[in-house]
């Protein structure tokens, strides 16, 4: 049953004219709340990036680019992984080696041979390449123009998120171990699969599109120029004969967090870069011989 409507007393506004007054207010609210919160202050983040990374983040073009030439325009670039939790590591590639495909001793394709865990390798540049060693460890690569080839990430330099990932690290290090270096974080293939809690599912996805592991430019980062990017043997694939000692990895200069340095190798990359300023014809031996 409807109730009975009160008289009004002078001046005194009708039921309908409080709620839209009062609608009104919590509009006006929320208004100045979401004003607020533009401005408000967010949860700490690396001084390295800016609130919106999509400009930066590098698509299909970038990776579509023979072997050597990517490993070499990796330096500098920033891999990200955005964990379950929302929280996001980054580290700069800082060394890398290239594995050419089906002449390469060294490579897991050599020969052309495809397998179900090399597949990746075969895949469309940008495909991520996760495999196991000893059982127990895992290392990145990512694959590029040529058949069966790709580059491996190598050492990273640590940006966003070191506590977690020096949490991470030592979860994997024996009981009493002493306290890691942010230098010794990332500085090996294995070590940075760790660090950035890269897990084997990532096998086969698209560096390019994937919403939870990607690259960036870092935008306060600029071009590393020619006598920056050493030229080296890659490490530990002594038993490959000739293609031991092929100049296949490239780091940058003076970065702490490179994984070995090799003088020999520096000293004939400055040399070649000084010959090539006083000559633009001049081609560096160790050049030639990955051609």
């Amino acid at each position: 049953m409807a109730g009975r409507k009160r008289k009004l007393r002078s001046g005194e506004a009708a039921p309908e004219q409080v709620v839209n007054q009062e609608n009104q207010e919590i509009q006006s609210d929320v208004q100045v709340s979401g004003r607020d919160a533009a401005v408000a202050p967010e949860a700490e983040r690396s001084h390295y990036f800016n609130r919106d990374r999509q400009d930066h983040r590098l698509g299909e073009d970038f990776f579509n680019q023979p072997c050597v030439s990517l490993a070499k325009a990796f330096l500098g670039k920033v891999l990200v992984h955005r964990c379950a939790d929302g929280t996001e590591l980054r580290g700069r590639i800082v060394e890398t080696e290239a594995y050419l495909g089906g002449e390469d001793k060294a490579s897991h394709s050599a020969g052309g041979k495809r397998t179900e865990r090399n597949t990746a390798m075969f895949m469309k540049p940008g495909t991520i390449y996760v495999y196991p060693i000893y059982g127990i460890y895992l290392c990145m690569n990512v694959s590029s123009q040529g058949q069966g080839a790709a580059v491996l990430l190598r050492s990273l330099e640590p940006l966003q998120g070191q506590p977690v990932m020096m949490q991470l690290r030592a979860a994997r290090r024996r009981e009493g171990a002493r306290q890691l270096k942010e230098k010794e974080l990332c500085n090996g293939p294995s070590k940075l699969c760790q660090a950035l809690n890269i897990p084997r599912c990532f096998d086969r996805r698209d560096l390019a599109s994937d919403p939870e592991v990607w690259l960036e430019n870092d935008p306060e980062a600029s071009a590393s120029k020619p006598h920056e990017v050493v030229s080296a043997s890659r490490v530990g694939i002594e038993s490959h004969g000739e293609w031991a000692s092929k100049p296949l990895r490239f780091y940058l200069r003076g970065n702490p967090c490179v994984s070995v340095v090799n003088k020999e190798a520096e000293t004939q990359t400055l040399t070649g870069a000084i010959r090539n300023d006083l000559n633009p014809s001049y081609v560096h031996p160790d050049d030639s011989k990955v051609l």
